[in-house]
């Protein structure tokens, strides 16, 4: 098996995965010019006839694998890989994959994708191919195994499976690389069933390349038909495993979003978008043991609309919604950030200070009240004047939430037995 890379957006024409893939392409070529042997290209046992058998071959494997979304294209090429040190050598072998993985890409030209996409994933699949297959196949051979081809034993097998093993650490270290350049989750390379794949494919290249030694065409022909079989059913299973996974993906998402509106629901007012009563009584709590505890200011502010009823009664239910919408912009647009502003019921209002005095409150609901006072409403209803009235209090050491709220409720009640639109923050309806 192996990690092919996938065509890469236009955006990435000078970023350093370019640079990678060039740099992949570059240690090949003179890695492989410095490995080859003096007889020159082809020189075994096995000539032309097999390195065009196994470049078809490496091609047909490749294009039997299957995409994996968000990371590339995962192909069942490592039996040809394996099949191919073991017939033509790591040197042939090597120029044979990396030609196979270079020539992959370029039908993506019939679908429509930018000729530098294609070149791009052309040099980082030769690259990486010459690479995995020369080294790891010279390993092989620098440790001596017997030809498992004439004699099969354990310690050919267990260096089958150290080639194999190899290769594929090679191919995710340059991958994981790739990955990292592209700003991806290395992470995601690791793959259950793609592991069960790699497993399977040493014995299966053995399997080839014994066949094929012996040129024993009719076995021969059926091993690849038994392979193309087995191959189609893996990737349709891949497939439908992507597609099952990207569904579960989808309704993950909805469920997350569908669980933020929920959470936001619980905490906020349907109609002005505010926090609600609910989320400011815990709010409440919080801040006034941090004032306490850090000997800070808190000042909450209770405002409410004057004569809304008559906005209501005159105007209707569906304008006054709007007159409360419009008034929750002019709160959150004249609070600081750090404020929290909250519909309490109707058309009372929260206004939340931490860190913030009695005084600097005051100023805050004076802008406010100018502000509401001002506004023209004619785009929602003729004839509507609003006004506002505010009881502020500031919390003290022995507060409670019910307490201060209960402080701020009775100057309010204040500011509107002395005539509304006004602001009142001390006991006997000072201001």
């Amino acid at each position: 098996m192996n990690d092919q890379a996938t065509h890469l957006p236009p955006a990435t024409l000078w970023r350093g995965d370019a640079l990678f893939a060039m740099a992949l392409l570059l240690a090949a070529l003179v890695a492989l010019v410095a490995a080859y042997p003096d007889e020159g290209i082809l020189s075994g046992a096995y000539g032309w006839r097999s390195a065009l058998f196994f470049l078809v071959f490496g091609l047909f494997t490749i294009t039997m694998g299957y995409a994996r979304p968000g990371f590339g294209h995962v192909s069942f090429d490592r039996v040809a890989q394996v099949s191919s040190v073991l017939v033509l050598g790591p040197y042939d072998a090597a120029l044979i994959n990396g030609l196979a993985s270079m020539v992959f890409p370029l039908h993506r030209l019939w679908k429509g994708v930018a000729p530098f996409d294609v070149m791009l994933a052309s040099l980082h699949n030769a690259g990486m191919m010459t690479l995995i297959v020369l080294g790891c196949g010279s390993l092989y051979v620098y440790l001596g195994v017997p030809d498992p081809l004439m004699e099969l034993d354990m310690r050919a097998g267990g260096l089958l499976m150290l080639l194999m093993l190899s290769m594929q650490g090679l191919n995710d270290a340059i991958m994981a690389v790739m990955m990292y350049l592209r700003g991806k989750d290395p992470s995601t390379m690791l793959n259950v069933f793609s592991v069960a794949i790699e497993l399977a494919s040493v014995p299966l290249a053995i399997l080839v390349a014994i066949v094929y030694a012996n040129m024993e065409l009719p076995v021969f022909v059926l091993l690849l038909f038994a392979m193309s079989l087995g191959m189609l059913v893996l990737k349709q299973f891949a497939e439908m495993r992507n597609k099952l996974e990207a569904l579960v993906e989808e309704r993950t998402e909805e469920l997350r979003i569908k669980t933020k509106e929920l959470e936001e629901q619980a905490t906020h007012d349907k109609l002005t978008g505010l926090f609600n009563r609910r989320f400011v009584d815990d709010f409440l709590q919080r801040e006034i043991e941090n004032a306490r505890r850090y000997d800070r200011p808190f000042t909450v502010a209770l405002a409410d609309l004057d004569h809304f009823k008559r906005v209501n009664d005159s105007h209707s239910h569906a304008i006054g919604d709007k007159v409360l919408s419009r008034v929750a912009e002019i709160l959150t647009n004249r609070c600081r950030k750090t404020d929290v502003v909250a519909r309490y019921g109707g058309e009372e209002f929260l206004l939340c200070f931490p860190d913030t005095t009695t005084e600097f409150a005051e100023q805050i609901c004076s802008q406010i009240k100018t502000v509401v006072e001002k506004t023209n409403w004619n785009d929602i209803g003729l004839g509507i004047r609003l006004t506002i009235s505010f009881g502020i209090a500031q919390a003290g050491i022995d507060s409670r939430p019910t307490t201060i709220l209960s402080d701020a409720d009775t100057r309010l009640y204040q500011a509107k037995h002395r005539g509304r639109n006004r602001i009142v923050s001390l006991p006997g309806g000072k201001v």
